[in-house]
């Protein structure tokens, strides 16, 4: 009974879906048989079930988010930042730098008793300058009855060069001698590096400056200067030790060349003669002018200085 009530529902409903997709018109509607609902019912749902498979294939694969959690790994916390501060470049105040050896080169032959003028050429390359506060000390050694400080005259900025001279003289025993020297500052204390004068006394073996006798030589130098800027004038007085003939030429800071063919210094023994030159400048600065002696020291053997505004 339940079987024979639930096909004529069927077939109702199928004739109603195939009534509902069927185009509309106002003609007269031709009766359709049982069967022919049948298979237009049958046909509807086969072309609806078609253009759905059809859809989904189209539309392609479902993403999915497939998470997959990475291994798990011990590791250590980072290391805390330090403030730890960089190093900062040291710099000297005062440090001083031999140049040269104006006067008396090392192992010089002196005799016992000789008096001589050593002088240094000394450059400031530290970061303070020097004011006549400081000074030049004897350290060590032997002081050949030298002082024990000599007191700087001017200021020496750093860069610049100074020529520091001390009278000496030379012991009477025979033999090598040495004197070592230092600059200190206006406090009290000395640089960390200094310099020397080295002789021989009666040995030979160096350059001789035995007054009378020994091996002819320029001993000692001194200057008087006058004027100013615009008319400096130089007077320098050259010590010899016996017979023998001098040859020199000048040197100035602006690096002017001195080409002047000087008239030589002839001694007939043990003396002082006297040599002269002038500059005139409006430029501005310190100056200086060297001596040189060509013949027979081959060196540079003091300087005279000056300064306009």
């Amino acid at each position: 009974m339940k079987k024979r009530l639930a096909f004529p529902v069927v077939i109702l409903m199928l004739v109603s879906l195939v009534a509902c997709n069927l185009p509309s018109s106002t003609a007269t509607e031709t009766p359709i048989s049982i069967d022919a609902a049948f298979t237009a019912a049958a046909q509807t749902v086969e072309a609806r079930l078609t253009d759905a498979e059809l859809t989904r294939v189209a539309a392609g694969p479902v993403a999915t988010n497939t998470f997959t959690p990475a291994p798990f790994t011990n590791t250590p916390p980072l290391p805390t930042a330090t403030n730890t501060p960089l190093p900062t470049k040291i710099q000297s105040c005062d440090l001083a730098q031999f140049v040269t050896d104006v006067t008396v080169p090392d192992d010089t032959n002196f005799n016992g008793g000789d008096t001589f003028t050593k002088t240094w050429r000394i450059k400031n390359i530290g970061t303070c300058s020097w004011t006549p506060s400081y000074s030049l000390i004897f350290v060590d050694g032997s002081s050949m009855s030298g002082p024990s400080t000599v007191a700087f005259t001017k200021n020496v900025n750093p860069g610049e060069t100074v020529d520091l001279s001390v009278n000496l003289t030379a012991p009477s025993a025979t033999g090598d001698y040495t004197g070592n020297w230092q600059l200190r500052n206006a406090a009290g204390k000395s640089f960390p590096s200094g310099f020397y004068v080295k002789i021989k006394v009666g040995g030979g073996g160096g350059p001789t400056v035995t007054p009378g006798g020994g091996e002819f030589a320029v001993t000692n130098v001194t200057f008087a200067t006058s004027g100013g800027c615009t008319s400096f004038t130089v007077i320098a007085q050259v010590k010899a030790n016996g017979a023998g003939t001098v040859t020199y030429h000048w040197v100035r800071s602006d690096g002017a060349t001195d080409t002047t063919l000087h008239e030589a210094l002839n001694y007939t023994g043990v003396g002082t003669q006297s040599v002269t030159t002038s500059w005139a400048t409006t430029a501005s600065g310190d100056k200086w002018i060297d001596l040189y002696i060509d013949e027979p020291n081959h060196q540079q053997v003091g300087r005279a200085e000056f300064s306009c505004p």
